[in-house]
């Protein structure tokens, strides 16, 4: 099913989390998408994102009006220097949703696929459990930092996401390649001077949630699509 929103993109807004660290630095939870892009449009406070490539480490300064962007690949990392809240557009709406990404745990938890899932799993109290899992994946990440080992990391989050390969399949088709394809028959229905779809113009409207989420780097509002009936609820909730 195509989201209500351009493109088949994914929004949410999110509230970074004031927690400090073990480095004393406030914020998120290092994580890495393998196919999905996504950008950050700052509309309040101040802090950076910190990034790790294969090109190295970097710390991007966030300032209201700022649009950040990064592509799959990039490990990162946001930092609240006060109050910090964001926009976040994810490309392949309800693909994130289904486990497109990877905590930067420590080796061995990542090496074992149910330690994995019980620290990224969120249970019984979830900010108690959001605050461990970041916890968990600062040390990992910060180890990335200091001794590398990109490139392992980056074999390690094949291993643990490649049963999932074929259920995103589905859902990219269903979602941003389905919304592609209808720009696609437009232009042709356009250029054989059918103006049929015009007449099917239509708004829509979603609400923002009620009640946060403790995502991966904050407190997080997404608004999602309506549900498919067809489609079985996620079994994995990773922002």
């Amino acid at each position: 099913m195509v989201t209500p929103l351009p493109g088949g993109v994914g929004l949410s807004d999110l509230t970074v989390y004031e927690w400090e660290g073990a480095d004393g630095l406030c914020g998120g939870t290092p994580h890495m998408h393998l196919v999905c892009s996504e950008a950050y449009v700052v509309i309040g406070g101040a802090g950076s994102v910190q990034t790790l490539t294969t090109s190295g480490f970097a710390d991007t300064p966030l300032r209201p009006g700022d649009v950040v962007g990064f592509t799959p690949g990039t490990i990162h990392r946001l930092v609240n220097a006060g109050d910090l809240r964001l926009v976040v557009l994810m490309q392949n709406s309800g693909l994130p949703e289904a486990g497109d990404a990877v905590f930067t745990f420590p080796a061995p938890v990542l090496a074992d696929l149910d330690a994995y899932r019980r620290a990224a799993v969120l249970s019984g109290d979830h900010a108690a459990a959001a605050r461990r899992r970041r916890d968990l994946a600062l040390e990992g990440f910060l180890a990335l930092c200091r001794d590398g080992g990109l490139r392992e990391f980056h074999a390690a989050a094949h291993r643990l996401k490649s049963a999932l390969l074929d259920a995103w399949d589905v859902r990219w088709r269903d979602g941003a390649l389905a919304a592609a394809h209808e720009t696609g028959r437009q232009l042709e229905r356009l250029k054989a001077g059918d103006l049929s779809h015009l007449d099917q113009g239509a708004v829509s409207r979603l609400d923002r949630p009620k009640v946060p989420l403790f995502g991966m780097c904050g407190r997080l509002h997404p608004y999602t699509a309506p549900a498919d009936p067809h489609r079985p609820p996620l079994k994995e909730r990773i922002r």
